[in-house]
């Protein structure tokens, strides 16, 4: 919860440089006012949806927003394996950035993990699209109420304007490359 009181934060952060009040930004950005002022105070997840689309209205880096670090890099960016920038956004969500210090990127790539459990799924929307390849375990995503079960190594290229929302399957963690585009 720690980072996403940092979050938390930086959203307020940024609330404030633009001058703006809550209603004012959630408006601007297509998000609902209960949401963002939720959002704002840290004690709930904060979808990269949401996050994406303060970035995007604001042009400013997503990475700020999720990490409070700029990109610096313009002609290329080496992340490692298993050094990506991360955040764990409920104990649940984990994202990897693996392309955190690249500026001005037209995509954003993450590894996804997300844990098991039993709460209803959270579903989320956003401009552009997405592209989801899972590495290990076995999921359903649900998008515009279609539900789709994707199992390791099927890949899923969606419309991610249409209300979308993920669980694992079989009890077990799942992975996936998720870019967002």
């Amino acid at each position: 919860m720690d980072e996403i009181r940092q979050i938390a934060e930086r959203l307020r952060g940024l609330r404030d440089i633009l001058e703006l009040s809550a209603e004012e930004l959630a408006m601007q950005c297509n998000i609902e006012v209960d949401e963002y002022k939720l959002a704002e105070t840290g004690d709930s997840d904060i979808s990269v949806s949401m996050l994406q689309k303060i970035a995007r209205k604001y042009n400013i880096a997503l990475d700020a927003l999720m990490f409070g670090e700029e990109p610096k890099m313009n002609s290329y960016f080496l992340t490692r394996a298993g050094k990506g920038t991360s955040i764990e956004r409920t104990k649940a969500y984990r994202y990897q950035s693996l392309a955190a210090g690249f500026i001005h990127r037209d995509a954003d790539p993450f590894i996804v993990t997300v844990e098991p459990n039993d709460a209803p799924i959270h579903f989320n929307t956003h401009e552009g699209q997405e592209f989801n390849y899972v590495l290990e375990g076995r999921m359903m995503i649900s998008i515009n109420g279609n539900e789709l079960i994707l199992n390791e190594g099927d890949s899923l290229y969606f419309n991610s304007q249409l209300p979308h929302g993920m669980k694992a399957l079989d009890n077990k963690n799942v992975r996936f490359l998720a870019v967002i585009m």
